[in-house]
């Protein structure tokens, strides 16, 4: 710097063993990102602060002459490294977070230092002449106190010379004590784009706040171009990852990790692919899957999982199943917002989900056991909701991606009254009655769906009407009813002596009972219906599961396939129910109805935007 000075150059370029300066240090902070151009005053303040590509004394002679400098990797000569300039910088609030280390804060603090001239010029003299130099202070408006920040190594001699200072005060009682924290850090931030610009405080002060970080001391000057908090040491590395996220990721930058990449789960992470650089472009909504997990193994990765090739990764990957691991991967401090993705049926997964929430972390479930459970469990995750400020979306438990408990709470937000609803929520069970015409065996039928996909592995899940059950269960605590399955009657269609057989023995014996199910079909065929299995609730509580004869002409007779339907009879739809219908089956479209769910949460999180 002093030698392109002294010979009037045009451009000071200097080599170092890095490509540029960063936003951030790239060993704390994985989404670091390059700077390519900052002011002569930013890159001052940063190298104040700890940037070691940068020794503020160096950039002295430079700024003086004014001649622009380039940061350039020795090791990489085609990269274009980082600009240094006296030009105005546009766009960016701040241009990089920084920390200095090995500190500690010094508070000098009494009621006779109010209103008294001369305190702040005693103490920095002192201070002076003890050759201690001071990194940070703050002083409140009451003049009651004044905090100062000091190289730990200095710690003691500035100590001794305060307390020598101000010995006939502290004598005096009028300055109560000079009390000492070690081990502290000060985190800044940098930028010109901070000046007149609302908010920056806020948002710098708020991402700590979210990351649980307790603030000793603040500063700021006048210029606006540096805001520094002093924290406790352990807390740096979450504290310039929150920040650095707050400042350089979309609010709508969501960590994901997936549990069953099954059917479900694979699908939708095959729809999240297709749409991932659509939601990015149109909706600043960068969706990062960084965690799939097997009941065996799991896959990690660093930035995010390339869903290009995510089946062969998970194949192969190695890594033996560790929640909390899993956990902690997901719920990343550099990362504004993290998901759990349950896909699968497993109680474990779904016992786990009060405490993810309780931490913060947010659920999207087509798993029905949680939400099912006993009711003192289902309240203990809406308190945990709150306590953890995190939302729990489950459209897809009851009709995948058929808009049933939104269609509930819709009603009920908007002052209707749900007086009872009726419908026939299994996808698995509406097919086998639409398909059955009494000409081929039930048996057969049942081994047909099982063959093509339409029931269950078992499906004795499926007949037992334990899936509906659930369902029913979860719909009426949307309506804010306290139910639990056993406090209502629920068909079984598995005779009792199939139950605890193997699933080719049930195969094998399930055509002893084809003659009682084509008994109640020509019933029902008599009596001009048809058959259907039924969900029933009142808004008094009164609940049923179970096989029904239908009239012909009734919506529940006439639905396709695989259909739901779900009628709602209220005060404002009396005599003509609102019905919701449509496929309730099929992992198309059930992960169409997760991600339907992870896009709700996404405009929760950003700025309202629907997406």
């Amino acid at each position: 710097a002093i030698f392109a000075a002294l010979t009037d150059a045009d451009e000071l370029s200097i080599w170092t063993d890095v490509d540029c300066i960063m936003s951030a240090d790239p060993r704390k902070v994985p989404e670091a990102q390059v700077i390519d151009s900052l002011s002569y005053n930013e890159a001052m303040e940063l190298a104040y602060f700890g940037a070691t590509v940068l020794h503020p004394q160096a950039l002295g002679p430079a700024i003086d002459n004014d001649i622009p400098i380039t940061i350039r990797n020795s090791f990489d000569p085609q990269h274009p490294g980082s600009r240094i300039s006296n030009d105005r910088q546009n766009g960016e609030e701040i241009k990089g977070i920084t920390a200095i280390g090995d500190m500690s804060l010094i508070n000098l603090e009494g009621s006779g230092m109010i209103g008294v001239p001369g305190t702040a010029e005693r103490l920095f003299a002192a201070l002076k002449k003890a050759g201690v130099s001071i990194a940070l202070i703050s002083q409140a408006s009451s003049e009651h106190s004044i905090c100062i920040a000091v190289p730990a190594e200095l710690t003691e001699r500035a100590t001794n010379v305060i307390t020598e200072e101000f010995s006939a005060e502290l004598e005096s009682g009028q300055i109560q004590s000079v009390d000492v924290s070690d081990t502290q850090s000060i985190v800044a931030v940098v930028g010109d784009g901070m000046a007149g610009s609302p908010g920056v405080a806020a948002k710098f002060f708020g991402n700590l706040s979210r990351a649980g970080i307790n603030i000793r001391a603040i500063a700021q000057g006048s210029s606006e171009r540096n805001i520094s908090a002093v924290m406790k040491s352990a807390d740096v590395t979450r504290a310039l990852r929150a920040v650095h996220s707050g400042f350089y990721l979309s609010a709508k930058t969501i960590s994901i990790g997936l549990i069953g990449p099954g059917i479900v789960g694979g699908a939708l992470l095959d729809q999240i692919h297709s749409q991932a650089r659509r939601l990015r472009e149109q909706f600043n909504l960068d969706l990062r899957v960084r965690v799939i997990m097997r009941s065996k193994s799991m896959l990690l990765g660093d930035r995010r999982i390339d869903l290009g090739n995510w089946r062969d990764a998970v194949a192969n990957a190695d890594t033996e199943v560790d929640f909390a691991a899993f956990e902690s991967h997901v719920h990343a401090d550099h990362l504004p917002h993290a998901v759990i993705i349950d896909c699968t049926a497993d109680q474990g997964v779904a016992d786990r989900y009060a405490g993810w929430l309780e931490r913060g972390i947010h659920i999207v479930t087509p798993n029905k056991k949680a939400f099912s459970g006993t009711q003192e469990y289902y309240e203990t995750l809406r308190d945990s909701a709150r306590s953890g400020n995190s939302h729990y979306f489950y459209e897809t438990t009851v009709g995948a991606a058929l808009p049933i408990i939104r269609t509930i709470r819709d009603l009920v937000d908007t002052g209707d009254r749900i007086r009872s609803i009726q419908g026939i929520l299994s996808g698995t069970l509406a097919y086998l009655f639409n398909v059955y015409d009494g000409s081929r065996p039930f048996s057969k039928i049942v081994a047909e769906a099982r063959e093509s996909g339409y029931t269950e592995p078992d499906p004795r899940d499926d007949l037992s009407g334990m899936d509906v059950a659930r369902k029913l269960t979860i719909l009426a605590r949307e309506l804010g009813l306290s139910l639990e399955i056993g406090d209502f009657p629920v068909q079984n269609l598995v005779a009792e002596d199939l139950r605890d057989l193997s699933i080719d023995g049930f195969l094998s014996e399930l055509s002893r009972y084809d003659e009682d199910i084509l008994s109640l079909y020509k019933e029902a065929c008599a009596e001009g219906k048809s058959l259907r299995y039924v969900a029933r609730l009142t808004e008094n509580g009164d609940a049923s599961v179970g096989l029904e004869k239908v009239d012909k002409d009734h919506a529940f007779s006439n639905i396709n396939l695989t259909d739901n339907i779900v009628q709602f009879v209220t005060d404002r739809y009396a005599a003509n129910p609102l019905v919701v219908q449509g496929p309730g089956a099929g992992p198309e479209v059930t992960a169409g109805g997760v991600f339907g769910d992870l896009l709700k949460l996404a405009a929760y999180l950003g700025d309202g935007t629907q997406i």
